[in-house]
């Protein structure tokens, strides 16, 4: 049947991929770029400003909405005309539910979006292209950007950049800030309990505390086995997340048979580092969880000034 499209991708303007959705499992996301490559290629030719782009055995269509590129790729030998009307059709139920097809209302909306992407097109053929139709499966609620009525500039006399009648009591600027840390720790020993903390040994004149406090403790059952608690705290706000957590925990060097249970995320043992390997994916602000790891120490004989050792390199 002709027709048929491998996936569909949604890239801003810079050709970076917003949300894409395979379909038949023979493109990947690395099309993407080729397709802007050659996008970028064929606008200094004037003579091959079509909606078609071939490369390497892959056909791409595509249309282009406001700051919104809709594409899709296919390896087939698909009927074009099909597939562009479909891309126009998307774009109509996109702005029956968000109003507007805008980079800020799909990143607003990609619950909603990858439920319409399932819906519209399945193993590559279209399907249900008709808003209300769809309106009667999805019923997920989207948000809706305020489109706000502008008189004709030649009306106004403004400048196209700023609406007519703005006042601010202060300049202001709010910004979303998205930083990475990598945080070392080092501990304090007492009663087979250590401390991750920054800096200083002393927990009372710490110059910042840590965003990520991690405590543990250690328990000998018997000559040969051993149990490590964790438990790792946020230190930061609620409304704050933190994302791809690792906390690596050091295990003697003969330690076997590792039997690990975490609150959440996941725990491995790295042996080649004699580490224990705790991740999180989300941590939210003021939020504890903890880890619970049991070992077998065969040839235990000074376990424990050992692992004293150890956890100072924390």
């Amino acid at each position: 049947m002709a027709g048929a499209a491998s996936a569909l991708f949604l890239l801003d303007i810079k050709g970076r991929v917003l949300i894409w959705r395979d379909y038949r499992g023979d493109v990947s996301a690395v099309q993407a770029e080729r397709f802007f490559t050659k996008l970028i290629e064929k606008e200094g030719d004037p003579q091959s400003q079509d909606p078609v782009v071939y490369d390497n055995g892959v056909t791409y269509l595509f249309i282009q909405h406001n700051n919104v590129y809709l594409m899709t790729a296919s390896r087939q030998n698909c009927n074009a005309a099909s597939l562009l009307l479909f891309l126009h059709r998307v774009v109509d139920v996109f702005k029956h539910y968000f109003e507007v097809l805008e980079e800020e209302s799909l990143r607003d909306n990609f619950v909603v979006v990858y439920e319409l992407l399932d819906e519209i097109m399945d193993f590559g053929f279209p399907q249900y292209t008709e808003a209300k139709i769809l309106s009667e499966f999805i019923k997920t609620d989207a948000y809706r950007m305020e489109v706000a009525q502008r008189p004709p500039m030649a009306v106004t006399n403004a400048v196209s950049w700023r609406s007519e009648g703005i006042r601010y009591k202060k300049n202001e600027v709010f910004l979303d800030v998205v930083g990475e840390c990598q945080h070392t720790g080092q501990q304090q020993w007492a009663n087979n309990t250590f401390r991750c903390c920054r800096g200083t040994q002393d927990e009372n004149i710490l110059e910042v505390k840590p965003l990520i406090w991690v405590e543990a403790q250690v328990e000998r059952h018997s000559r040969s086995r051993i149990e490590i608690m964790v438990k790792a705290r946020s230190q930061f706000k609620e409304r704050s997340t933190a994302t791809n957590i690792e906390i690596e925990l050091p295990v003697p060097s003969d330690a076997t048979n590792p039997n690990i249970r975490t609150s959440m995320g996941s725990a491995t043992y790295a042996p080649e580092n004699d580490a224990l390997v705790w991740k999180i994916k989300s941590f939210p602000g003021n939020k504890e969880y903890m880890l619970r790891a049991e070992f077998g120490l065969p040839s235990i004989t000074a376990e424990e000034a050992l692992l004293r050792e150890k956890l100072r390199s924390v």
